[in-house]
């Protein structure tokens, strides 16, 4: 078997960093994301690039062959969705896809990405460790649901044999978001003055880069069917505006929103995209009803048993920042 490794949502904001990584290990990479991504900051001549579908699984078949090790991220991490069935499609039968496609081509490793929102349970009062048990009832919105589901896949795969890790980040920070996450969308608006009120919320927030170097370590040396959360600082929302204010000289939000009128709106703006736009909605409902649940996560058993070490929160958003400049997203409002 050619020594491959097979990174699915390679282009992304993890995957992009994962696979410089993993070039400058010395790994052939073979890189998959849909049609049309933007791949331009991704190593030059130092990758092979298949655009593919996740949700054809005969494409698939045909990515998978010969790569020894899969490292599957590939997702719409968005939490709105003109139709919403997309998110099952991708989220769930395309993990579907990959995880038994790579299978079956002979992977000797498989991880796979979930992700920090489907451990959040009502009413929780203590933060989350990655052996929390969440019944699908307490899992929120469509998005959610569908990475739940993966998850879940995986798992059973794992329990009859199948060499696959479960990885599940919080939330990624830092340079080069070129696809505007939640977090990086935020951290942008407040920038750009966009944010005179804000939604207080408990938040993980963790470096994207430290992201990357756990995937590869869990990788290594991660046991299959074992969950490792990868979570850094716990923060709120308050504080990220708070630092990033005085990292700009902007003022902070003078208004904190009132849960029912956020999510009042959430439903009017996603009403809009629904029938209007067909665009990302300023807010969401499945995000507002997330800032309800405690966000807080006590990653240390996963981060000790991987070895590593995330560097502080705030150098992560003073890079992230940097790095808006650097890209001219700030325009006037902030100079270099």
């Amino acid at each position: 078997m050619a020594d491959i490794t097979l990174v699915t949502g390679g282009a992304g904001f993890i995957g992009s960093h994962l696979v410089q990584l993993l070039v400058g290990c010395g790994e052939r990479v073979r890189v998959l994301d849909r049609p049309g991504a933007k791949v331009d900051h991704l190593p030059a001549g130092k990758i092979h690039f298949v655009p593919c579908d996740i949700r054809d699984q005969g494409a698939v078949r045909q990515a998978v062959q010969g790569c020894r090790v899969v490292y599957h991220l590939a997702a719409n991490p968005q939490l709105w969705v003109r139709r919403r069935g997309h998110f099952h499609a991708v989220n769930y039968l395309g993990t579907v896809h990959v995880l038994t496609e790579s299978l079956a081509a002979g992977a000797k490793r498989i991880l796979h990405t979930s992700t920090e929102s489907i451990l959040t349970r009502a009413r929780q009062t203590t933060p989350i460790a990655e052996d929390q048990d969440v019944p699908v009832r307490d899992v929120i919105g469509p998005y959610c649901r569908s990475k739940f589901r993966a998850e879940r896949f995986a798992f059973h795969l794992a329990r009859g044999g199948a060499p696959v890790v479960v990885v599940n980040p919080t939330l990624p920070i830092g340079p080069g978001d070129w696809g505007r996450s939640p977090p990086t969308q935020m951290m942008l608006d407040f920038c750009l003055g966009k944010r005179p009120a804000y939604l207080d919320a408990g938040l993980n927030l963790i470096d994207v880069r430290d992201v990357a170097a756990g995937m590869i370590r869990a990788m290594d040396h991660g046991r299959p069917g074992v969950r490792y959360l990868l979570g850094a600082e716990n923060w709120s929302i308050r504080l990220v505006f708070g630092y990033l204010a005085r990292l700009t000289d902007l003022p902070q939000p003078r208004w904190r929103v009132p849960y029912p009128v956020a999510l009042a709106a959430a439903y009017v703006s996603e009403w809009v995209a629904d029938a209007v736009t067909g665009t990302i909605p300023a807010a969401t409902v499945t995000g507002v009803k997330l800032t309800r649940r405690r966000m807080h996560f006590d990653a240390s058993r996963s981060l000790t048993e991987l070895g590593l070490t995330p560097r502080p929160v705030t150098e992560s958003i003073t890079e992230a920042v940097d790095w808006f400049r650097a890209v001219s997203w700030l325009g006037l409002n902030q100079p270099i």
